[in-house]
């Protein structure tokens, strides 16, 4: 079974995307992609991946926020999983 990752981050305290935010990720300590969003916030392929636990982690440019990092049970299928950003405060979803 194969798993694909997207992912975009909003800056909403601004009202428009972020781009340039690097996304990593992991699977235990291994690092296996990465990449930054682009102009509309998004990253469209992050990766392909098996079936498994995964450590999705942002790197936003937030004067509190140094690193959002997730754990994910990912299974067969498309997954997107975008970030919500404020100075002090962010959110995540499973998005479609």
């Amino acid at each position: 079974m194969t798993a694909t990752l997207s992912t975009h981050v909003l800056d909403t305290e601004a009202g428009r995307p972020a781009s340039g935010v690097r996304v990593e990720l992991f699977r235990g300590d291994e690092r296996l992609a990465g990449a930054e969003t682009d102009d509309d916030g998004r990253i469209a392929a992050l990766a392909e991946v098996e079936a498994g636990a995964y450590r999705l982690v942002f790197h936003p440019p937030s004067p509190f926020f140094r690193r959002v990092e997730l754990e994910l049970a990912l299974d067969d299928g498309h997954y997107h999983v975008p970030l919500l950003l404020a100075p002090y405060a962010c959110t995540t979803y499973r998005g479609s």
